[in-house]
């Protein structure tokens, strides 16, 4: 049996949010983070792509064009195995709450996109420890598109699905790819126990609904 369909067994909590570029969810781990740690409790936080050893490794990849399918999927489930060994599993043995920013589903959701089996691809994650929560914030590619002009100018090329060839331009590219990847987050929704939000609410809004359920299960007592 895989792991991320079992209990990680830790003294600490794993908790995810996940979402496409644009959907909020950085925004919603700081200020989870900050409300946890107001509320006292030990808290960390391990963001996608973010090992000291591979993510550089995968810039440098991403700059010179030089990933294919497998080694796109391969060098994150390489970083992601970095981080899970140095920083995630050490911090739930000490207690703590891990906050992830996007967890093995966003690997499940664009290798799948990209053209892998995705029972490939959950068995290169199978070694995972499954969260205690996931929220799963939802948001259309058209909100989605004018969030990440505004805050950046430009779109990403590889949150575009450009190194696919799903279409010559971007713009089109870009919703052809997030349409796919919300059409691969909807089926596992269900399967993995998301908790989903819609992306288009307030920020504060979004926060209030996290927090509740985190407190709810402060409140059991999980952490004693």
């Amino acid at each position: 049996m895989e792991n991320y369909t079992k209990s990680h067994g830790y003294p600490g909590l794993l908790i995810v949010i996940e979402g496409t570029d644009g959907s909020g969810k950085s925004t919603q781990v700081n200020l989870l983070s900050d409300y946890i740690k107001n509320q006292c409790f030990a808290c960390s936080v391990s963001e996608w792509k973010t090992s000291r050893l591979i993510s550089g490794v995968i810039n440098e990849a991403k700059e010179r064009n030089m990933l294919n399918t497998t080694t796109f999927s391969l060098l994150y489930a390489a970083d992601y195995t970095d981080r899970l060994e140095n920083e995630i599993i050490p911090a739930l043995k000490a207690g703590f709450i891990v906050l992830m920013d996007r967890y093995i589903y966003t690997a499940f959701v664009r290798d799948s996109v990209r053209g892998h089996n995705i029972n490939w691809v959950k068995n290169l994650y199978s070694f995972a420890p499954k969260p205690d929560l996931v929220f799963y914030l939802s948001t259309p590619p058209d909100i989605l598109i004018k969030r990440l002009i505004a805050k950046n100018g430009v779109l990403d090329y590889f949150e575009s699905g450009r190194d696919i060839g799903l279409s010559q331009d971007i713009y089109s590219s870009f919703e052809i790819y997030q349409k796919r990847c919300l059409d691969e987050y909807n089926k596992l929704k269900k399967e993995h126990g998301f908790i989903e939000i819609e992306g288009t609410l307030e920020k504060d809004k979004i926060h209030q609904i996290i927090k509740e359920k985190v407190q709810n299960l402060l409140d059991s007592g999980v952490l004693s």
